[in-house]
């Protein structure tokens, strides 16, 4: 029997396998421009991500598709935009009539013989049997917990606490471990279900979820390398920093001084010339969060800077999680031939325009970093210009990666939305490529619109400018070239209508849309429950009667009233 063509192929399947790039891919959790890399807040710090930027190509303009956390994930690992799949808001993609016909990126990798490997926040419904392995599913903790409820962190004033445990807790965690009690304490794991006792004191601490995260990563980095194998591996974590509770570390909210925070440029009237609030009630979350924060401070600027502190301290301690896994697969085998990328799923607003939370159309909440090292074909330490979007990920690990077959299981998947950002990576400063002029972001109107794309809210950000259109035929323009923080709208501007004009049959052409559909008001959530909503009581009555009500003995002076200083200081001595 001659067995020379079965060694042939042999080894020729193991060159195959050598030669391609392994895949390491780092994703975080709320992060906006806040890295070193992007002209964003002048105190950010982070040293491991400025370094990482050296031999990598950093993208200015990088946008999600959806900013808000499920869907943005959905699409990025599907490669599928959300007005091509329906997948617009918080369903389950795997269940989604579109996304269940078509294979994830982590799918098709394991179809080309990846080693694919996971951990932390990925997809946010996430599925395991997606992975060769997986470790850590998402954990925001540690969480603050007092008589078996959670909630938010002992130091967070009132009305803004109210909000709850996730969105309405910052802190560091060593300065709430003096008010521990037997009843009063932090915990990790799931914060509805698991209550795992958390302890960060001595040198035995628990690890938070984003260090387990690194550490397990860079223990499974190093056992690849010592094992010898070949086999190319698509290894990807998810770090929960700096989404909300902004919970970490002392030594990081000690880089930045609350004293010494600087606000980001906000413009008193802002959101006069917007027309965010025409369609979005004043208890939407970002509106709220921002009204609550103000009401919880003696002015506003009090309040931004105590949050902004906790945002860049939460950066500070992901930026060194993400250093830790680099720096180990830059000192194994595997440095020359991995593709690494780093990003967000989305930005944040931190109280532009009167709005702090994500899922804005506005730069601050689209806005995500996206830096990649791609050796032998990126130039490193580069600024790549034309926008781009977290849908041309998947499209971009094809190309780089050789792979092969459909991104769909069947007909009934969708085709991939992206492009290849390879000739970005090969010449960063060309604007010549085979996608789109701008980047694409949607903002999910409401159930009322049934999940039809041409009702939803718009935005398209090419180089210059960025267009928004909202469902009611309303518009804002913004000149980036002139105008970076979006502080003049020009849409009613008559010298701008021609571009105006340009960039809205750009919108409708590329996205397939029909604006000409009527759109169903919804219905105001003060008029359905006959109340004035929280936010419409404009002096923060209802957080402190609702306080009131469950803890009478914080009226001190017995005057059957309950002052904002009353509360505080119930709140801090318990």
């Amino acid at each position: 029997m001659n067995r020379l063509p079965y060694v042939l192929l042999f080894l020729t399947c193991g060159l195959f396998a050598a030669e391609r790039p392994n895949v390491l891919f780092i994703i975080c959790d709320d992060l906006n421009d806040y890295v070193s890399a992007y002209e964003s807040h002048p105190q950010v710090r982070t040293p491991h991500l400025k370094d990482f930027a050296k031999s990598a190509v950093t993208f200015k303009r990088a946008y999600s598709n959806n900013p808000v956390c499920a869907p943005s994930r959905a699409s990025l690992f599907t490669g599928v935009y959300p007005h091509d799949s329906g997948n617009l808001f918080w369903n389950k993609w795997y269940e989604q009539k579109t996304l269940k016909h078509n294979k994830t990126i982590m799918e098709l990798f394991r179809e080309n013989g990846y080693n694919v490997i996971g951990t932390g926040k990925l997809l946010h419904h996430e599925q395991k049997q997606l992975y060769t392995e997986f470790k850590n599913k998402a954990n925001y903790g540690p969480y603050w917990l007092k008589d078996g409820k959670t909630v938010a962190h002992p130091d967070v004033p009132q009305p803004f606490a109210e909000i709850g445990a996730i969105d309405g807790s910052y802190g560091s965690i060593e300065s709430a471990i003096s008010k521990q009690t037997k009843n009063e304490h932090w915990f990790s794991g799931d914060w509805r279900f698991i209550k795992t006792p958390f302890n960060f004191e001595g040198p035995n601490r628990d690890l938070t979820p984003d260090e387990l995260n690194a550490k397990w990563v860079s223990e499974r980095i190093e056992k690849l390398d010592r094992s010898g194998s070949d086999q190319a591996f698509f290894l990807s974590v998810g770090f929960v920093r700096p989404h909300t509770p902004l919970h970490v570390a002392q030594k990081y909210f000690d880089m930045f001084p609350i004293d010494q925070i600087q606000l980001p440029e906000i413009l008193e009237n802002d959101a006069d010339d917007t027309h965010y609030t025409d369609l979005f009630d004043a208890d939407k979350k970002g509106l709220m969060y921002f009204d609550l924060l103000k009401k919880s401070y003696p002015n506003w600027q009090e309040g931004i800077k105590a949050f902004t502190q906790a945002y860049l301290a939460s950066i500070a301690a992901v930026d060194e999680n993400i250093g830790r896994v680099i720096k180990t697969l830059d000192e194994s085998r595997f440095k020359d031939n991995t593709i690494v990328i780093f990003t967000s799923d989305h930005g944040w607003n931190m109280g532009e325009k009167d709005y702090l939370f994500k899922n804005s159309p506005w730069e601050e909440s689209g806005r995500v970093p996206f830096i990649v090292r791609a050796p032998q074909i990126a130039k490193a330490g580069s600024k790549a210009e034309h926008p781009v979007s977290l849908i041309d990920i998947y499209p971009s690990l094809v190309d780089l990666c050789g792979l092969e077959g459909d991104n769909r299981k069947n007909e009934r998947g969708a085709k991939l939305g992206g492009f290849s950002i390879r000739p970005f990576l090969e010449e960063p400063k060309s604007m010549d490529w085979d996608g789109p002029k701008g980047a694409l972001t949607m903002i999910y109107a409401g159930a009322h619109t049934g999940m039809d794309p041409d009702l939803q809210h718009w935005t398209w950000r090419t180089k210059d400018f960025r267009y928004i259109r909202y469902n009611n035929g309303m518009e804002e323009l913004y000149d980036h070239s002139k105008d970076p923080r979006e502080l003049t709208n020009l849409a009613k501007n008559p010298e701008y209508a021609q571009i105006k004009e340009g960039l809205k049959q750009d919108l409708i052409s590329f996205g397939q849309f029909d604006f000409s559909k009527p759109v169903k008001s919804p219905m105001k959530k003060a008029a359905v429950k006959n109340e004035k909503s929280p936010m419409e009581n404009k002096d923060g009555e209802y957080w402190k009667k609702n306080y009131f009500k469950n803890n009478p003995d914080a009226d001190t002076n017995k005057d059957g009233e309950l002052s904002w200083k009353e509360l505080n200081d119930h709140k801090k001595a318990r």
